[in-house]
Parts: C-alpha cells; sequence; structure tokens
C-alpha cells in the first residue's frame, strides 16, 4: 500500500494512493498514519481491504501532500554509506555505521519549501531511502528480525549545512537540524511493495541538472545491518525513522567552487516505486 497524509500543515488527514493512482480517503478508518497504527496489524488489514473493494471516498487530488508519518518517534542517520560517497568525501569507508541524530521537528512535506539558514553557505542536498519502523525492536539477531521489524519505505531528502556540520566544532547534529532539513514522502510504501530494498535506483536533480544517480546496492551497510545494528545500541519502536545514507554526487564532492544550495533552487528527488520530491528553497 502507499499510505500518504494530505491537507494543510498540521492539520493533515489520512489517505491511501490507490492502484489507478487515485486518492482516497482513510479518516473514517484510522485517525493518522503513525506509529500505533503501523503496529496495528489488524488495522493495516482493514485499509488494505477497504482499498481492495473499492469502498474508500477519494479525494481530491490537489490537496497539499505533508509527511506521510506523524508522531514521528526519533529519526537516526546513517553517515556515509555508499562507497562512492565516502571517496567523494575523501573519507576512508566506515567500519561500522555512523550515527547520529536528526530532531523530528526538521520534518516537512516532500514538496513544502525548505528554508536557506541564516548565515548559510554551504547548505546541501542528500536523498536518501528512509526506514520506518513497524514494531518494537531490541537486539536482534538477525537480519531477517531486523526486516520483520520495518513497516515500509519513503523518501528523505537529509539536507545538511556543511560549514555548520564539519567547521563548527565537528558536531555534525548542527548541520542536520536546521529547520525543515527532512522532507519526507510522499508515500509510505508498506514492505510487501518492496521485495528488495539493495535494488532501488536514487536519483536527485538541481535546477533540472541531474547531480545524484545511485543505487541502494552500493550501500556499504545494507538496511537491514542497518536495523539490526541500532537495535544493539537504541531500542526502535513504531513511528521510528532511519534514514539510511546518500550515494555521489554532493555539493561537497564536487570541484571548487562548489555549486551548494542558495534561494530560489528547486531540488527534485526520486526513488525507484517510492515517488518524487519537489522542493524551493529561500532564505530563513
Amino acid at each position: 500500500m502507499k499510505l500518504l497524509r494530505v491537507g494543510p500543515a498540521g492539520a493533515e488527514r489520512p489517505a491511501l494512493l490507490d492502484g489507478d493512482g487515485v486518492l482516497r480517503d482513510l479518516s473514517g478508518l484510522v485517525t493518522d498514519i503513525d506509529g500505533k497504527l503501523l503496529a496495528d496489524a489488524a488495522a493495516l488489514t482493514a485499509v488494505a481491504e477497504a482499498a481492495a473493494d473499492g469502498s474508500l471516498p477519494s479525494l481530491d487530488q490537489s490537496l497539499r501532500v505533508g509527511p506521510p508519518l506523524s508522531r514521528i518517534g526519533k529519526v537516526v542517520c546513517i553517515g556515509l554509506n555508499y562507497h562512492d560517497h565516502a571517496a567523494e568525501t575523501g573519507a576512508q569507508a566506515p567500519s561500522e555505521p555512523v550515527v547520529f541524530m536528526k530532531a523530528p521537528d526538521t520534518v516537512v512535506g516532500p514538496d513544502d519549501t525548505v528554508l536557506v539558514p541564516r548565515g548559510s553557505e554551504k547548505t546541501d542536498w542528500e536523498v536518501e531511502l528512509a526506514v520506518v519502523i513497524g514494531r518494537e525492536l531490541r537486539y536482534a539477531a538477525s537480519h531477517e528480525e531486523a526486516l520483520a521489524a520495518v513497516a515500509g519505505y519513503t523518501i528523505a531528502h537529509d539536507v545538511s549545512e556543511r560549514a555548520f556540520q564539519i567547521e563548527r566544532g565537528g558536531q555534525w547534529d548542527k548541520g542536520k537540524n536546521c529547520e525543515t532539513f527532512n522532507p519526507l514522502g510522499p508515500w509510505l510504501v508498506t514492505a510487501d511493495e518492496v521485495p528488495d530494498p539493495q535494488a532501488l535506483s536514487l536519483r536527485l536533480w538541481v535546477n533540472g541538472e541531474l547531480k545524484q544517480d545511485g543505487s541502494t546496492a552500493s550501500q556499504i551497510f545494507p538496511v537491514a545491518e542497518v536495523v539490526r545494528y541500532l537495535s544493539h545500541f537504541m531500542t526502535l519502536y513504531p513511528g521510528d525513522v532511519i534514514n539510511t545514507g546518500t550515494p555521489a554526487g554532493v555539493a561537497m564532492g564536487q570541484p571548487e567552487p562548489k555549486p551548494y544550495l542558495r534561494p530560489g533552487d528547486v531540488v527534485e528527488l526520486s526513488i525507484d516505486g517510492l515517488g518524487t520530491q519537489r522542493q524551493q528553497f529561500k532564505s530563513a
């Protein structure tokens, strides 16, 4: 299923995109798309059955699309998780996943405006596969157990301010947690519709120019290992999100003068089967 939330920011309603591309209203069945729903197998079955029998009312296709998940518990991120991206930044491939966090309040809709922070000189782009957790997980013993805890997948744009991240004391969080720095969506695609998360193409364009063109097959630590690994350092709960890293092609890895983002720039992202995003950047 392709689950999403539509409507004004802060007042989104749960919805579903059916096989014909028609937006369907889920508000008569569920109150929202969140960790509570993802952990409720009976509720998800009811949604699937209603989608199959055609009983869900349609919605205005022009409604704003918000983040596909509400009440996110935490956003855990993996850095330097593609061989080519590590190489372009001058870093060695890590021996263990590099972990940092983004605050849930950085999450905005997939087509919402993104703010270039005040004082920013090095705002950068990163298309990423995001994993959404659907059941509580701690100390996973295998990749199979880890993947069984995954509810679905979506697109994350891990926007980053490199000067804040690298040149302002070496604490990545300062360059990762600026307002609007994690557009998410458009859909939460349930795991049964993504048979192999290591076979997805990721692309990103800036002002129509292709900048990133990679595949999750090139991840250093695949999704199953990322989820298993994290569960040994923190408990993963339904509604948690994991951004799994970005392939090569970010501004930081380009020749001088590096083409960092400026107000007015338009960034578009896509991942196979997970939809597209489009953001315009403006000054904070």
